[in-house]
């Protein structure tokens, strides 16, 4: 709650975030990725020198980076030379391209991803999560609860410098993100950050964030004196604002923001799209939420493209190259490369079996199963059918139209259950639903009570003079436990000695559980691992 009744003291308001700022910032570096198609590097921008690389210049402890390491869960898509079996053809074929469309929408498939920063505790921290995992050992890979399937390479690679320097390695990538880095970098190394990232590595995207001074009055009332503000002030002293952070050495409002990023998009060539995330979870008393807008400000730059932009980039940084008071060899600390890591594709990556060995392999699983409908994805993430694709999300479809005895349907959007991808499911023809392994006991619940009375023993007797009397069961009688010496005892749950395994504990040795015996219990119910949707990789 926020209040001004202590004119000398004002509380500060409550200001938090759902969910967190940083994971929104995350999402939204994510969001834009993904609609800008940072999947591959296509011939033509392989061809200008551009690899579908993600650079993420102060990386911090690699959170972003961390996320972008998880494999994606199946190939990018194939180009016009796909095998003639996975075309769309027709009615069926046009079903299957519009699955595809589906599951590969939102996909991430960089290739290569490297962290900057300036720090040696940050980038050791980031060098930690670059490597690799183990490899599996031979009969994880068909376990259907193993890692995800690598299906692409991945580089990783974590350098330590400044931003004033101009690495090599970073020329020509399709995706540079800086988030909440630019208020912390000092008036010379500032100069030098447009031209470095614009200029000398001209990126396809480049993904900016950083806080926005307007939010800061979010946090007190309209009256309060800025000295009341908790934070720290503005350490240049050109300013008598109060920042967020010790290490900021400004922060920006919309206005300051918004005109940074409009000169910087004008002299690069590229077009800019300003934004912002982080809106305060409690609703501001005085109805200012909307008047100073998100706690973090963006903006998404894109390249525009063409001969005539690229010498514009090239010739403005041969001409501001050695301007400002750090010139292109005035460093102060070149790049070093502190870790290097490759993380190599599953070896059945690009090389799967014929559609009709596929198709045969999802009858037999479905009717394993005892499925006659099964979601498209859950039939992927099978370990033995996502590796008989080799990955290949287009090998599995062209197997569905392939097989006769198998169908590509769409859900009704009220029968889908986790969104767009959730709505695809394969049907097994009713023709070979005599496939279906048959259920042991139909209608038995396996946690249901015992029905075998000769399974408990109970103190009752048919023949107890009292109930005689009373007509039947007494159902106001104490229980009571009759042992094998005759001795009757109060109800007890045994000395304290007793042990659940103890046949001295009170409880007979011969009461039955009511679990049903054999395989049931022997194996997880196979039908319950159909239900299981794996998560995808990213994203951000």
């Amino acid at each position: 709650m926020c209040t001004d009744t202590d004119v000398l003291e004002p509380e500060e308001c409550s200001v938090t975030f759902h969910p967190p700022l940083h994971l929104q910032r995350q999402g939204w570096v994510l969001d834009i990725m993904r609609r800008e198609g940072i999947r591959e590097a296509s011939l033509s921008m392989r061809a200008q020198g551009t690899t579908a690389a993600v650079i993420d210049v102060g990386c911090g402890e690699g959170e972003l980076l961390s996320c972008l390491r998880n494999p994606a869960p199946w190939l990018a898509p194939a180009d016009a030379r796909a095998d003639p079996g996975e075309r769309a053809v027709g009615e069926a074929g046009a079903l299957a391209a519009a699955a595809l469309a589906d599951v590969h929408r939102d996909i991430l498939h960089p290739v290569r991803i490297a962290g900057l920063d300036v720090g040696r505790a940050e980038v050791e921290s980031v060098a930690e999560i670059a490597a690799p995992p183990p490899p599996e050992d031979e009969g994880a890979s068909l376990r259907a609860y193993g890692a995800p399937v690598r299906w692409e390479p991945l580089s990783f690679e974590v350098w330590q410098g400044s931003l004033a320097d101009v690495n090599p390695a970073f020329v020509g990538v399709e995706c540079i993100v800086a988030t909440e880095v630019i208020e912390h970098l000092p008036d010379p190394i500032l100069a030098r950050f447009a031209p470095v990232l614009f200029g000398a590595y001209h990126p396809r995207l480049v993904l900016l964030t950083t806080p926005s001074y307007t939010f800061n009055a979010r946090f007190l009332p309209p009256d309060a004196p800025i000295s009341a503000r908790r934070g720290w002030p503005d350490p240049t002293g050109r300013t008598a604002r109060v920042f967020r952070h010790p290490d900021h050495k400004f922060e920006w409002t919309r206005e300051e923001w918004a005109a940074w990023c409009a000169a910087a998009a004008e002299e690069w060539g590229y077009t800019l799209e300003p934004g912002g995330v982080g809106r305060a979870h409690e609703k501001d008393e005085w109805g200012r939420d909307d008047i100073l807008g998100w706690a973090s400000q963006t903006a998404a730059f894109v390249r525009r493209e063409g001969a005539r932009w690229a010498q514009l980039r090239a010739e403005r940084w041969r001409a501001v190259a050695g301007e400002g008071e750090l010139g292109p060899t005035e460093v102060t600390t070149a790049h070093r490369l502190v870790a290097s890591h490759e993380h190599p594709a599953h070896p059945a990556a690009g090389a799967p079996l014929v559609v009709d060995a596929i198709g045969e392999l999802v009858v037999a699983r479905m009717a394993d199963l005892r499925e006659t409908e099964t979601p498209l994805l859950s039939m992927w993430f099978v370990r033995e059918v996502e590796l008989a694709c080799g990955g290949r999300f287009e090998r599995l479809l062209g197997a569905v139209r392939a097989q006769g005895g198998l169908a590509l349907a769409k859900l009704e959007k009220d029968r889908a259950t986790m969104g767009t991808n959730d709505e695809w499911v394969v049907r097994l023809d009713p023709a070979l639903h005599h496939l279906l392994r048959p259920r042991e006991e139909p209608d038995r619940d396996p946690w249901a009570s015992p029905t075998d009375l000769d399974c408990v023993t109970d103190s009752w007797e048919p023949s107890d003079p009292s109930d005689e009397e009373d007509g039947g069961w007494d159902e106001q009688a104490e229980d009571v436990v009759v042992r094998e010496t005759g001795d009757v005892e109060e109800p007890s749950w045994g000395d304290s000695a007793d042990t659940w395994g103890s046949s001295t504990s009170g409880w007979s040795d011969s009461v039955c559980w009511g679990g049903p015996a054999g395989d049931a219990w022997g194996r997880p119910d196979i039908e319950d691992e159909s239900t299981l949707d794996f998560p995808a990789a990213v994203v951000a």
